[in-house]
């Protein structure tokens, strides 16, 4: 990267972690990335096409339609956050934007992202999205899956080092610290079917219900995995025949702000996903229910082809 590039990265990931903080303006996002105010904005608007102020207005006119569509906020309240002193300035603005007033907006929503020479937008709930560093397709997203397998396969191998013999051949209890707390076959199960369908809502610009997921009947799943499996199906085709997979987001939700890409994003959900079906494959099978044997994803993608 150059100069420019790095000085727009660091920029972005900026305003990212501090897009509520209205008194945050260029001065001090020149100050953080050690450089004058004048050449800064030279800098980020060389690579964005538009200066650091503007990204940030647009980014934030994207963040008010997309609130005025899901929340039920007073349109005064919604334009304060959005860094406007007035009602009438921010219906100004919007209706430059947007083409229609707020309250028509919000009656009648649309498509959220305002034209962008930069790529880059807000991304909901709370993030934003950056255009791609790097071309990944649905082959290199594979080997990179193989590649991370042998690479923690080898770190495993390190650490075991450091164990005695009667650690190392002593019977493992099974641990799912930082991932399920407390699993059953429900809650794992619950929680297969909620990670497809987090996805799918964050795409369609909606929240997700974690409340679904409390005691979840086994009716209540079957309905959400025949919408959310297929859905969920149809993005990750989109992603990979359209080449983005290595869309680029930062979720401003996370603390601190994390990026990743939609490549990164199936490959830890299979993760995930393949550890909690274990879980419930290992379980059934000590009911007495083990026709589904391990799992085994070989001979079923072989069967599919």
């Amino acid at each position: 990267m150059n100069l420019a590039t790095d000085t727009f990265r660091t920029f972005v990931d900026a305003l990212a972690t501090d897009l509520d903080d209205q008194a945050l303006g260029g001065a001090e996002f020149a100050r953080r990335a050690f450089l004058s105010r004048w050449h800064f904005d030279r800098l980020v608007r060389a690579v964005a096409g538009e200066p650091p102020a503007s990204l940030r207005r647009r980014v934030l006119l994207e963040r008010a339609a997309y609130r005025l569509w899901t929340r039920a906020d007073g349109i005064l309240d919604i334009a304060i956050e959005a860094g406007y002193g007035s009602n009438e300035a921010f219906t100004r603005a919007f209706r430059r934007a947007y083409g229609v007033a707020p309250s028509a907006w919000r009656a009648n929503p649309r498509q959220i992202q305002l034209p962008s020479p930069s790529g880059v937008h807000f991304h909901p709930p709370g993030g934003i999205r950056l255009p791609a560093r790097h071309e990944v397709t649905s082959m290199n997203l594979l080997v990179k899956m193989v590649e991370h397998h042998i690479w923690l396969v080898g770190e495993l191998l390190e650490r075991a080092g450091k164990l005695e013999d009667d650690r190392l051949d002593a019977p493992i209890e099974i641990s799912v610290e930082g991932v399920d707390d407390d699993p059953t076959v429900r809650s794992l199960l619950s929680r297969l079917i909620g990670q497809m369908d987090m996805w799918n809502q964050a795409i369609a610009s909606r929240p997700y219900d974690w409340a679904v997921e409390q005691d979840e009947s086994l009716a209540s799943m079957r309905t959400r995995l025949a919408a959310a499996g297929p859905a969920f199906l149809a993005e990750v085709r989109a992603v990979a025949e359209e080449g983005r997979l290595d869309e680029t987001f930062i979720d401003a939700l996370c603390e601190p702000p994390e990026v990743f890409t939609y490549g990164g994003m199936i490959a830890h959900v299979l993760t995930f996903a393949a550890h909690r079906r274990v879980l419930v494959l290992g379980a059934l099978a000590s009911a007495g229910i083990s026709d589904l044997g391990s799992g085994d994803p070989g001979k079923w993608v072989m069967d599919a082809a």
